[in-house]
């Protein structure tokens, strides 16, 4: 890929510009996802999953459009690609306001992630809010 933002931009919508540039978590084409081929059984459930490469190609496109902001959030989504539903939903229970009992809880996870996933976006914002629920007194039950 160009290093220029503009490049990147011209990819978008990727299925109709750029489909070569994705595949499938068991690598086919985006070509190959087609009803026939679910119908016939060429395609499962497997062959539908986002992969942390399509993710990060929209990110650098978001970025190259000024959305900063959104290309961060592919980014990590990118991270928890690989990531059990299970840990994403405690995860994401336990970032909830009032739900971790401390820091440390929070800062547990982040290190989890990051060493047992490679989810370092992620832990980074867990780190981030860890420390803002220290300053906002946010692990307090209050409910």
């Amino acid at each position: 890929m160009s290093d220029d933002p503009a490049d990147d931009l011209s990819l978008y919508p990727v299925s109709e510009k750029a489909p070569e540039r994705v595949r499938t978590p068991t690598g086919k084409p985006l070509s190959a996802l087609t009803l026939e081929a679910v119908l016939s059984g060429e395609i499962g459930p497997e062959d539908v999953a986002i992969t942390p490469e399509a993710l990060l190609l929209q990110a650098r496109i978001a970025r190259a459009a000024g959305r900063a902001t959104l290309a961060e959030n592919f980014e990590r989504a990118a991270d928890l690609v690989r990531v059990p539903q299970e840990l994403i939903l405690d995860t994401y229970e336990l970032l909830r306001p009032g739900r971790a009992r401390d820091a440390q809880q929070l800062l547990d996870r982040a290190t989890l992630l990051r060493r047992d996933y490679g989810a370092a976006r992620v832990a980074a914002l867990i780190e981030e809010a860890a420390d803002v629920y220290t300053r906002r007194g946010l692990f307090v039950k209050r409910y």
